[in-house]
């Protein structure tokens, strides 16, 4: 009977002990695949966290300035064809905007 009982628990035990290392290997995996030690080496170097940073900001701010860029540019276009229109509300608007802009220009405030 004790036999059988030491058989139970050691194929318990060896269970458990498979479950445990198929977690583990899964663990692992799925740090390789974050990353992490990379990372780990990146905030290991400041100089080249610094770096990398400071290129990935000068990229955005370059994106968004061609991005704005590009939208203001389109709007003006829009609001042209819309001032050629000769519509009432609209073209007083459009020639509003355009004394503004023009009394900036020449210094004055308005």
């Amino acid at each position: 009977m004790a036999d059988k009982d030491e058989t139970t628990d050691l194929k318990q035990l060896r269970g458990a002990l498979e479950a445990i290392e198929t977690r583990l290997q899964k663990v692992t995996v799925d740090m390789e695949r974050s990353m992490i030690a990379d990372y780990v080496q990146l905030l290991n170097r400041p100089r080249s966290l610094i770096w990398r940073n400071l290129l990935a900001g000068t990229a955005r701010g370059v994106g968004i300035a061609i991005g704005f860029t590009f939208f203001a540019a389109t709007i003006l276009y829009v609001l042209q064809l819309l001032g050629a229109l000769n519509l009432p509300i609209i073209g007083d608007y459009i020639a509003d905007i355009v004394k503004i802009v023009q009394n900036q220009l020449e210094g004055k405030s308005y």
